[in-house]
């Protein structure tokens, strides 16, 4: 199969893979709906999204667009594993503290942690973030509950004070970092953590029951390969970017169907190194290998300087040092956010560090040469719109890795 058999689109499957992230898969298809409708206005096409046919065991949409004159109708599938984010987030309080100290000490004991500040900082800061919160919180509740006890031991003299302070000294600590973690949905302390925490829990190999569930989405991806389709788009964002890479690369592994259409992978706001620098992820070291050199794929990697929770253009293959001599993937463009938004919309988002995380999947006021729906549902395959497109000259691809074996 060659990936640049087929230039232009009328039927393509899209399966997207979402990064770490406990909500249902809906909220990814009105995000579509909405950030579609707008990019569509903005840009002068149309665009329509309805449900996918009845019966599907899978959950997605069905978007049909007319762009420059030719009609294009797409199937999205969310490759869902929300699940087993949920699953590894049921800590309580005391638990989750532990487990800050235990990822803090896997990150820096391995080297990962001061290779990936060297790297790039700003994803750092966005992994100090929930450390600092959660001290802070500690200290908080931790003051608040010695000043308590303090003055019940003042009212109360002797041990019987002494012992009715430390009692209401420790219920109203643990009643502050209770009330903390319900208001978590705005400081994202917890979140970040059990992202970090997901990631660094196996040191950098894939859990079993995320194993299973990889090769389910690439059984997925092989059975639409033999469908009659102009292409077939992998689009992996956040750390969902290196499940996609995994995927393909299973899909990769499989006899492909003769005559199957075009594969491409897109990853987005990406943080592979995050899980790549870890001694133990050598599947994903040798599946980035794997996938620099093949012919039978696209493969277009999209990140932005302005996106601080993203490790901006960065050569995940090479950054990784596991580049091989004849690399020919990732193709490394940057979305170029404040060039791309509005002056007034640039200054609205960028201190909104996760809104801004979503930018790939939103509008924008006056794209360039990015736009998410006509790379998911317009006529072009992702090889022809970047065909002859030299990577950003910004991008980074001195191998940082302190851990490089694939076996």
């Amino acid at each position: 199969m060659n990936a640049t058999t087929t230039a232009q689109v009328r039927r393509r499957r899209v399966f997207y893979i979402p990064g770490y992230d406990p909500f249902p898969p809906r909220r990814y298809r009105e995000l579509y709906r909405r950030e579609g409708a707008r990019q569509a206005a903005i840009s002068g096409y149309a665009l329509t999204l309805s449900a996918q046919d009845p019966g599907s065991a899978d959950y997605g949409w069905r978007v049909d667009t007319r762009i420059g004159g030719q009609d294009t109708a797409a199937r999205v599938t969310v490759l869902v594993w929300a699940d087993l984010v949920q699953n590894s987030m049921r800590r309580g309080v005391l638990g989750t503290y532990l487990l800050m100290l235990q990822t803090l000490w896997i990150f820096a004991t391995t080297g990962a942690l001061w290779a990936m500040i060297r790297l790039r900082p700003g994803p750092m800061l966005a992994g100090a973030w929930p450390v600092a919160m959660l001290t802070g919180q500690l200290l908080l509740a931790g003051l608040a509950g010695w000043g308590l006890g303090q003055g019940a031991h003042w009212l109360v003299p002797g041990w019987p004070g002494a012992g009715l302070g430390l009692a209401a000294g420790l219920g109203l600590t643990l009643a502050i970092l209770h009330a903390f973690r319900r208001w978590d949905a705005k400081l994202y302390a917890y979140y970040l953590l059990y992202d970090f925490a997901h990631t660094a829990a196996h040191r950098g190999a894939y859990d079993p029951a995320l194993s299973r569930r990889l090769s389910d989405f690439a059984a997925q991806i092989h059975a639409a390969l033999a469908e009659d389709l102009d292409e077939v788009l992998v689009v992996g964002h956040s750390s969902g970017a290196a499940l996609a890479v995994s995927v393909v690369a299973e899909v990769l592994q499989g006899d492909l169907p003769d005559g199957a259409p075009p594969l491409a992978l897109l990853t987005l706001g990406e943080a592979i190194p995050m899980q790549s620098f870890l001694p133990r992820a050598h599947r994903l070291r040798r599946d980035l290998q794997v996938l620099s050199i093949s012919d039978a794929i696209t493969w277009v990697d999209i990140t932005a300087k302005g996106d601080g929770v993203c490790f901006g253009l960065c050569d995940p293959v090479a950054v990784t040092g596991v580049a091989p001599p004849k690399q020919r993937w990732p193709l490394v463009l940057s979305a170029a956010f404040s060039k791309s938004l509005k002056p007034e919309t640039w200054r609205r988002l960028r201190r909104r560090f996760f809104r801004l995380h979503f930018q790939y999947l939103a509008a924008f006021d006056a794209p360039r040469d990015y736009d998410y729906f006509q790379l998911t549902a317009g006529p072009q395959t992702l090889a022809a719109r970047y065909a002859g497109r030299a990577p950003s000259p910004s991008r980074i691809v001195a191998p940082h890795s302190p851990h490089r074996g694939l076996s």
